[in-house]
């Protein structure tokens, strides 16, 4: 009776280790590339979750404040807003703003419209701004702080969006350096 106990109790430890591995195998999923545009945003006073999980390459000139993160596919978020991702996010990023972006849409009233730059006038309100050309629509801030997960989408566009004359040298993770 005493090995059945042992046994049991063997087994039932075991299946707390594994499952405290699985959970820190969840937490580790995030990759170098996402790990770090998380870093850039929140350095600029931004939350983590104005990308969305599944960054598989990023690059930041911090001299400059150009971005480029790159997802596997095209894909759409939901949160208390749609938006869209291209499979090529790019921006210049300052203190709590994200300004010249291309890649990214919001929906507003079954139309999309493309993000032109998102705004954290003061952390302490709460409040991020999303301002889609038309409108500036406005969000609790809270409910961008973790990445959101991305369906991918089959009819977002494909083609990298770039921006021009912008130099890429001083910090590259995951995914190439082409142009």
């Amino acid at each position: 009776m005493a090995a059945a106990v042992r046994a049991l109790l063997l087994l039932l430890a075991a299946a707390v280790a594994l499952s405290a591995g699985a959970r820190g195998a969840a937490a580790a999923g995030r990759t170098a590339a996402a790990e770090a545009a998380d870093a850039v945003l929140r350095a600029h006073e931004l939350p983590g979750g104005l990308l969305p999980a599944g960054i598989t390459a990023f690059r930041h000139d911090a001299a400059t404040g150009a971005f480029e993160a790159g997802l596997a596919a095209p894909c759409t978020a939901r949160f208390e807003v749609e938006l869209r991702y291209n499979a090529t996010v790019a921006g210049v990023i300052s203190r709590g703003q994200i300004a010249a972006i291309s890649g990214v849409a919001a929906q507003d009233l079954f139309i999309w419209f493309p993000v032109h730059d998102i705004t954290v006038d003061i952390p302490s309100s709460g409040v991020i701004y999303f301002n889609v050309g038309v409108v500036k629509k406005h969000f609790p801030l809270a409910v961008f702080d973790a990445p959101p997960k991305c369906t991918p989408d089959r009819l977002i566009r494909t083609t990298p969006q770039r921006l021009e004359g912008v130099g890429f040298d001083e910090l590259l993770i995951g995914g190439s350096a082409s142009q």
